[in-house]
């Protein structure tokens, strides 16, 4: 094992041209094998170095993304410069943009601090508007889905070319994008769905444009273009998998 290890941090990454490129340390960026470095490097250069010397302080890790839960902002500054201590002696640093105390708040946390939300796996968290199983309204600290992930959704749905697809009829579509639809509904979709409401709405928009491109009688109405898309969201509402959620509420509205 030790030696594929070694082979791997030492094996050069082959640019886009062919010519290979020579590396002395690390991984590369992207590389599949990088998370799998990561998580085995810091298990033990942090897993293990908190529990044993920070018990007390929660934490989550995925790869090297790390999210610690302090009591206040004096034990979060002693344990970041403990914490850059510790990596220092590992042979690594913190990431001087992304390693930072935010406050969390929400109701019960009403202080002021220059930092109050921070992205962690596509989602940010921040303080948002929520309503209680009793219809109350009040600030909480939660997860939506980032700009960064809505970013790259819409440019997934862009690299669709949707509107060079006039030969597919819309059930066509829903059988090649449904899959990758659902995996989004169901990760991003998970906390704060309305977050994720605008995003659906420009892939509605889109699929509008393809019947512009696709019908003679859409061509240059865009309105009646997405009229005809909630027509066909209203009839068929399963259609498509991000429709149950979008239309429903639009629905209920």
């Amino acid at each position: 094992m030790l030696l594929y290890i070694e082979r791997w941090l030492k094996a050069p990454v082959q640019l886009e041209d062919g010519t290979p490129d020579p590396r002395e340390k690390g991984t590369p960026q992207g590389s599949v094998v990088s998370p799998l470095m990561a998580n085995l490097f810091l298990h033990y250069a942090f897993d293990m170095w908190m529990r044993r010397n920070h018990p007390s302080i929660p934490f989550e890790r995925y790869a090297d993304d790390i999210l610690c839960h302090c009591d206040s902002e004096r034990q979060a500054q002693e344990l970041k410069e403990a914490l850059a201590k510790r990596f220092a002696e590992c042979g690594l640093e913190l990431h001087p943009d992304k390693t930072k105390i935010v406050y969390c708040k929400d109701d019960d946390r009403r202080g002021d601090y220059p930092e109050q939300k921070f992205d962690f796996l596509g989602y940010t968290f921040r303080a948002r508007r929520s309503k209680n199983r009793w219809g109350k309204h009040f600030v909480n600290f939660s997860p939506g889905v980032s700009n960064a992930a809505t970013k790259a959704i819409r440019q997934e749905i862009r690299a669709w070319q949707l509107r060079c697809r006039v030969d597919k009829r819309i059930d066509d579509l829903a059988r090649i994008f449904n899959p990758i639809i659902r995996g989004w509904m169901n990760y991003y979709g998970r906390y704060y769905k309305s977050a994720l409401y605008p995003t659906l709405r420009h892939l509605d928009r889109c699929l509008a444009r393809w019947a512009m491109s696709k019908y003679k009688r859409l061509r240059r109405h865009r309105r009646r273009a997405e009229h005809w898309v909630r027509d066909i969201a209203c009839r068929t509402p399963t259609l498509l998998a991000h429709w149950p959620m979008l239309h429903k509420t639009a629905a209920g509205r």
